[in-house]
């Protein structure tokens, strides 16, 4: 029996790249290891290090349980499923060469592992020089057989991610664009020399920057047709988080030049190209309402609602206890749950990966990891176009009710700002809402109950709506109306709300109901101690906004709301007053008397421009 092996087996036995092994060689982390000549012999009995960063393969840090390392920001799938805790999502090639689609959109929340699950794919599917089946071998899909195992390493890829594009300007969105499509060109340097291909200028121009710019929409369509007449075989073309310099073009100001750029370089290179095998895309919105792929009769849309490929972004049940139990945390998955469970694509239960990792990776200490991966500015577009029927079914999602919203899967971003009943739609493909049931209706929309997934989302929307307060108002502004709302001081809440009111009142002249309804709702976000309710029916009509003690220390609060324009002091000061008699004449208070509330403050509120009166009874 030979007491040594080759790098080449080494590779092949830890499923690990030869350059790896190399590496471990010359850092000392392989006991044993020579080099003879060029080459290196490493002991035939040499066992593979557990963590690149300890030779003995023991890895502990701040108690953590030892194990493989946690793949915290890796979307590398070679070195994630090699070197790191990699959950197996490989069926999702099983599925696809199962259905075999010619383009496939997947729309998921940031950070669920699109871009990882897109490396997958390149790396299973594409041609190299080195054999990539070593990363596949001891996964799942490697057991499916032969009929699988055939498609491996047989197709030219292009791949290109739109992930880190977010810039401020038109002109530097471009700039990245190209200089990302050019690292794809370059890192097809055998069409450098191909004899098999027609225009070898073409890619010359693209490689060094002399192209014409008004064509470099069709870059992707260009590099596969070279492809293409190189290999003799179409190439698969993957496009990862294609949407997200287009919320930037929206959040910045170049929204339509992104589109019309957007339109043309990928229907050039995904609708009716022979040159191309089968296409993917990820995002969090899907394409269709954008006209990016306008006439493509081939585009299979896999969205959050929709049943298949549901396991594949995101964390399972069963994965998720695995997990915790390798970790040596099996105790703490209804602690898991309860943070970061909650989300369902299709009728699949899924949970939020990145925090999950990052839960165990702080010592299993709970946390809103999600919410600082990426930009949530969309809630506060959303906060500042919101109507008092939005802002009533926000505070009731914050108080962990289920309410029902139409959701169109299509949504865009401008739809935001011009149709506000358009966010819940936006919400729930972007992972701020879940979908609790949902029904199709004739046009392919849905009706949905939705609900806040998990503590963490409820945190964010807390975080959201107090930024988007203290834009308008300062921070001690709100604690001090907090502290006399605690105090049950009718006359301090009186004087405070005043204050308050006339603070921001004056940054709005033109504002009407809507903006004080919302203004309000907005403010009680922050009470932790009162359920928060609006527009809802009590007594003989619906109140405006009524807080409901979670205590019995506290008062309740019923305000209800009135708002004209160009009125005098008096009237201002007769509206008012019309504003707490209809509560008591409509009996507003019954709700909060049902519930043994006998401390009830009654707040009667008028607005005219700048100027604001408030009539108090307790």
């Amino acid at each position: 029996m030979r007491d040594t092996m080759s790098v080449r087996e080494a590779a092949g036995l830890w499923n690990l790249t030869e350059r790896r092994v190399s590496g471990l060689c010359k850092e000392g982390k392989i006991k044993g290891a020579r080099k003879q000549g060029h080459f290196w012999l490493i002991p035939a009995d040499a066992q593979k290090p557990a963590d690149n960063r300890v030779k003995t393969g023991a890895y502990k840090k701040n108690n953590r349980p030892s194990g493989r390392s946690l793949p915290i920001g890796i979307s590398d799938y070679r070195l994630a499923s090699s070197e790191y805790y990699y959950i197996d999502k490989t069926m999702l090639i099983k599925d696809f060469i199962d259905e075999r689609p010619m383009v496939s959109l997947f729309t998921r929340p940031r950070r669920f592992g699109k871009t990882l699950n897109m490396d997958m794919l390149r790396t299973f599917f594409e041609k190299t020089e080195e054999d990539t089946s070593v990363y596949f071998r001891d996964k799942k899909i490697w057991a499916c057989g032969k009929k699988y195992r055939d498609y491996q390493g047989k197709y030219p890829v292009i791949f290109i991610t739109f992930k880190d594009v977010k810039k401020d300007t038109w002109e530097e969105t471009f700039s990245h664009i190209v200089q990302i499509i050019t690292i794809e060109y370059k890192r097809h340097s055998e069409l450098q020399t191909s004899t098999r291909i027609q225009d070898g200028n073409y890619y010359e121009q693209i490689v060094k920057g002399t192209f014409d710019k008004s064509l470099f929409d069709s870059s992707l369509y260009m590099l596969s047709k070279m492809l293409h007449e190189h290999y003799g075989m179409a190439p698969i073309i993957i496009i990862d988080e294609y949407d997200t310099p287009i919320q930037q073009g929206y959040m910045k100001g170049f929204y339509d030049d992104i589109i019309l750029f957007m339109r043309n370089l990928f229907s050039g290179c995904l609708k009716d190209n022979r040159h191309l095998s089968y296409g993917f895309l990820t995002g969090i919105l899907r394409v269709a309402k954008e006209s990016i792929f306008s006439g493509l009769n081939n585009l299979i849309i896999n969205s959050v609602l929709d049943n298949k490929y549901s396991e594949f972004f995101g964390f399972t049940s069963d994965e998720v206890k695995e997990m915790a139990n390798y970790y040596n945390a099996g105790e703490k998955y209804e602690e898991i749950c309860e943070w970061y469970d909650g989300y369902r694509f299709g009728t699949t239960e899924i949970f939020n990966p990145w925090s999950v990792i990052n839960y165990f990776r702080n010592d299993c200490q709970p946390g809103a990891y999600w919410q600082s991966t990426g930009s949530n500015e969309i809630i506060g577009e959303i906060l500042t176009e919101a109507d008092p029927d939005i802002y009533g079914k926000l505070q009731s999602l914050l108080q962990g009710e289920i309410v029902p919203a139409y959701i169109d899967t299509g949504v865009i971003y401008p739809q935001v700002r011009s149709n506000p009943s358009s966010v819940f739609s936006f919400l729930l493909v972007a992972g701020y809402l879940k979908a609790v049931s949902s029904e199709m209706s004739f046009s392919g929309d849905f009706m949905c109950k939705v609900a806040l997934p998990n503590k963490e989302i409820s945190y964010v929307y807390r975080k959201e709506i107090l930024r988007k307060l203290s834009d308008m108002i300062p921070q001690s502004s709100v604690i001090s109306i907090q502290e006399a709302i605690y105090s049950g001081n009718a006359e301090d809440l009186k004087q405070r709300l005043q204050e308050l009111l006339l603070q921001s009142a004056s940054c709005y002249d033109t504002a009407g109901e809507n903006f004080y309804h919302g203004f309000f709702l907005g403010l009680c976000a922050v009470l932790e101690q009162y359920r928060r309710s609006s527009n809802k029916e009590s007594g003989y009509g619906r109140y405006d906004i009524q807080l409901m003690p979670r205590v019995t220390n506290l008062p309740g609060i019923i305000i209800e709301l009135k708002a004209v324009r160009d009125c005098t002091e008096e009237e201002l000061k007769d509206l008012a007053q019309k504003a707490l008699r209809q509560i008591k004449d409509k009996k507003y208070d019954t709700e909060l008397k049902a519930a043994g509330i006998t401390d009830i403050i009654r707040y009667g509120v008028a607005f005219s421009g700048k100027n604001v009166e408030i009539a108090v009874e307790g």
